[in-house]
C-alpha cells in the first residue's frame, strides 16, 4: 500500500510524540520549594552550601531562591502564592495574618535584641529616644524594628502618634537618612553594622530589655499540609546550617559576604549578634508573639485581634 506524504508525516508525529508522553509523569512528579531570603542570614548560607538541594532531590523536589527586601515584602508573595517559605522578624507575619495571609509558624531561632536599633547620625544632637518626639524616623513599615520603635519611645513616655514614621525598605530608608530627610533610622542587621561602621551612625536604643526580636520561619498553609516530609528536611537542613554558622562565624561573614555586598568584617559584627538554635515554637514563644500582636491592635495598626496560636504549625503536620 502507498502512503502519501499526509499519512507518513502523521505517522512520523504519533512516533516522535510517544518517547515525550512517557516523559509526562516523570516531569508531573517534579515538584518545587520556593524560598524568599532576605540579604542576610541562614537561609543565605543554605542557599549557597547546596545542601537543600541534596536533601531535597531523592524526595522529587527542586528549590527556587528569590530574594526580598524586607519580611513584609516577602510575605506579601507568599500571600498571593509566589513564593511557599521565608524567613522574616517578628512583625511582618502579625501584618500578614491580619491581613488575610494563609501563612504558618514553623520554626523560629531564639532571641537577638542587639541585632537591630535606632540609629541617629553620628553629629546629631539627640542623645536619646524621648528626644525624638515631634521628629522624623524612617523604617521598613510592618518590619521587626515597626515592633522596637513602638517599645522604645513608650519606655521613654512618648506617644506613637507624636513622631512622624516614614516608611521605606532599607536601602532608600538609609538614603533618607544620610540626605538629612529623617532625623532617625530604625534598621537591623547587617544593615545597622553596616551604618555604624561606614557612616558612623550612633545607637540611641537597641532591644535589649525591651524586645526578644526573634526570628521566625514561616511556610504557606497549602505547603505545609501537602508537603509536611519537605518541610522537615528544610528545617533539619538550617539546623545543620545554623550549627556550623555558630561555631565558623568569620567563615561564615566571608561566605555571606559576596551575595550580600557587605564587608566580611561588617557581617562578623552581625553575626555576632545573631542567635542561633532552630526550633519549633514553645508557648513561651507564641505567647510573646501574641503580645506583638495585641500591642498592634491596641495602637490601630491591624484592624482586628488576631490568634498567633491559631496558624502555629502543630506536631504532627
Amino acid at each position: 500500500m502507498r502512503l502519501n506524504r499526509r499519512h507518513v508525516v502523521a505517522a512520523l508525529a504519533g512516533s516522535l510524540a510517544l518517547p515525550l508522553l512517557a516523559s509526562l509523569p516523570a516531569l508531573a512528579d517534579t515538584r518545587r520549594l520556593r524560598i524568599g531570603y532576605q540579604k542576610y542570614g541562614t537561609l543565605v548560607l543554605l542557599k549557597g552550601n547546596g545542601l537543600l538541594e541534596k536533601a531535597l532531590q531523592p524526595l522529587g523536589y527542586e528549590v527556587e531562591w528569590t530574594e526580598f527586601p524586607g519580611g513584609p515584602q516577602l510575605l506579601e508573595a507568599l500571600n498571593v502564592g509566589a513564593i511557599d517559605f521565608g524567613t522574616t522578624g517578628e512583625a511582618p507575619p502579625i501584618f500578614a495574618q491580619a491581613a488575610g495571609a494563609p501563612l504558618v509558624y514553623v520554626a523560629y531561632e531564639p532571641p537577638a535584641p542587639r541585632g537591630e536599633a535606632i540609629l541617629v547620625p553620628k553629629d546629631s544632637p539627640l542623645q536619646s529616644v524621648a528626644e525624638l518626639k515631634g521628629r522624623t524616623i524612617v523604617l521598613n513599615k510592618g518590619s521587626n524594628v515597626h515592633y522596637l520603635l513602638v517599645k522604645a519611645l513608650e519606655e521613654a513616655g512618648v506617644a506613637y502618634g507624636d513622631v512622624a514614621t516614614r516608611f521605606l525598605p532599607p536601602a532608600d530608608a538609609r538614603a533618607a537618612f544620610e540626605q538629612g530627610a529623617a532625623d532617625a533610622w530604625a534598621i537591623w542587621d547587617p544593615f545597622l553594622a553596616a551604618a555604624e561602621v561606614t557612616i558612623e551612625a550612633r545607637q540611641l536604643r537597641n532591644g535589649e530589655g525591651i524586645v526578644p526580636n526573634h526570628q521566625f520561619y514561616l511556610a504557606s498553609r497549602d505547603f505545609v499540609s501537602g508537603h509536611g516530609e519537605a518541610l522537615n528536611a528544610l528545617v533539619a537542613a538550617l539546623g545543620e546550617i545554623d550549627t556550623w554558622a555558630q561555631a565558623n562565624a568569620l567563615s561564615a561573614a566571608e561566605e555571606l559576604a559576596p551575595s550580600v555586598g557587605i564587608p566580611a568584617d561588617i557581617l562578623a559584627i552581625a553575626i555576632g549578634r545573631q542567635s542561633y538554635g532552630v526550633k519549633p515554637l514553645d508557648a513561651a514563644v507564641v505567647a510573646a508573639q501574641q503580645k506583638i500582636a495585641d500591642t498592634f491592635h491596641g495602637l490601630g495598626l491591624i484592624p482586628e485581634r488576631i490568634s498567633i496560636a491559631d496558624v502555629v504549625r502543630g506536631p504532627n503536620s
